[in-house]
């Protein structure tokens, strides 16, 4: 039986930095660190995200850009570990990044840079691949046995970083919820976040001859002090909506309720298009829709409103409102999304009451921690969710030290 200080479960995001955490804080002091990993290579979503540049964070990060059933669970953790805290770690590495929209930092090169940077950074650690955590049982005396592909390893500490449900292809599996539950803890239900919408045929006879068309959009969900709502691209597909408003979006919606569109935002269309009709009345109703909408929507949508090829000056103002509230609310009830195939990342997941804040450990279980994407805290689209690993893995990492340096004294 294979003994270990600290086993890591995941080398993705989280497990890869919270291993260099340690190694940061405690060097020679660590003891043997041991990540594992079921995948022939570290880091393979941080390989494909942001197309291949990776987004490895959001200058504009705040506790109420994620999603989690307890909204203020990863402030600790956020303020422990900013988005400063991780450019610093870039620059030094030398990597070239740029921002884009909305505060997104991506590298100027590879994504693979990251990953280079979190493998440098995590040297002294033992990187095991191609091997399969079954499962993690306490050990009577204290610290924990982990079932493996390979044979069983204790350890005083294990980290759950295996991420949660999402791109299965690239070998996403449910090991860390089993094991929350194994111990006890109680799940959030994941289910995919960022994710496409689909919609029924009524929805899809409009969305289905636009599909690959993108516009700006603003799209919202609920009401009141909990209405969400973004605006970012838009695309049509054959099943439904996708683009970045729609993704955002997705991490709110829940099956049965409905979202709203605004194909114009800040433009009050029914005013508009009544000070047209006075001013050029001849213009067909798809041709004035035009100046706000991409030539293909402003047909579809005058067709579908029974306007197409009718002039603009024939329009009373019963059918310009509904003309405008076609534009700038449209009501949609999605049927579905298109599931963890095409999911970025999991909403939900290991229930935050469980777990210590500061820490990520779990509170009545000493030297078991949970960070990333397997605990329910689930970011916007734009580098959130990367930040979230770092902050996340940085908090266990630093708690892991600090106990070390307790029990060595």
């Amino acid at each position: 039986m294979e003994q270990v200080d600290t086993v890591i479960l995941g080398a993705g995001a989280a497990g890869l930095f919270c291993a260099g955490t340690i190694l940061e804080l405690l060097s020679e002091r660590a003891g043997r660190v041991l990540i594992l990993d079921h995948a022939r290579a570290p880091g393979e979503k941080i390989r494909i995200s942001g197309g291949g540049r990776c987004n490895f964070t959001n200058l504009a990060t705040a506790p109420d850009r994620f999603v989690s059933a307890n909204p203020r669970f990863a402030a600790s953790a956020l303020a422990g570990f900013r988005p400063a805290d991780f450019v610093a770690l870039v620059d030094r590495a030398g990597i070239a990044w740029h921002e884009k929209t909305l505060g997104q930092l991506f590298c100027d090169g590879s994504a693979r840079q990251i990953i280079d940077l979190l493998l440098h950074r995590m040297r002294g650690a033992e990187l095991r691949l191609g091997i399969t955590a079954e499962g993690v049982e306490p050990e009577p005396e204290g610290g924990f046995r982990i079932a493996t592909s390979q044979g069983v390893i204790t350890a005083q500490q294990v980290v759950v970083a295996t991420g949660g449900k999402s791109i299965p292809k690239m070998g996403a599996t449910g090991i860390g919820y089993d094991i929350a539950t194994r111990f006890g803890l109680s799940l959030i239900e994941p289910r995919a976040g960022l994710v496409p919408l689909t919609f029924a045929q009524q929805d899809l006879d409009l969305c289905r001859p636009l599909a690959g068309l993108s516009v700006s959009a603003e799209v919202s969900h609920g009401a009141g002090r909990s209405r969400s709502r973004f605006r970012d691209g838009l695309l049509f597909t054959h099943r439904g909506l996708s683009g970045p408003a729609i993704l955002q979006i997705s991490n709110f919606w829940r099956a049965g309720e409905q979202i709203i569109v605004d194909l114009a935002p800040d433009t009050d269309l029914a005013a508009e298009l009544r000070a047209l009709r006075g001013e050029s009345g001849r213009v067909a109703v798809a041709t004035a829709l035009a100046r706000w909408l991409p030539a293909r929507l402003a047909d579809a949508i005058a067709a579908e409103t029974g306007s197409g090829g009718a002039r603009l000056a024939d329009q009373n103002n019963a059918v310009l409102d509904r003309l405008a509230a076609r534009v700038n609310r449209w009501t949609l009830r999605p049927v579905g999304s298109e599931g963890w195939r095409t999911a970025e990342v999991t909403v939900g997941g290991v229930d935050t009451r469980a777990l210590d804040s500061r820490t990520m450990q779990v509170k009545s279980i000493p030297g078991l921690y949970f960070i990333g994407e397997v605990v329910d805290v689930t970011g916007w689209l734009g580098g959130y969710n990367f930040q979230w690993a770092w902050a996340s893995a940085h908090a266990a990492g630093k708690a892991i030290a600090a106990a070390k340096v307790v029990a060595a004294s």
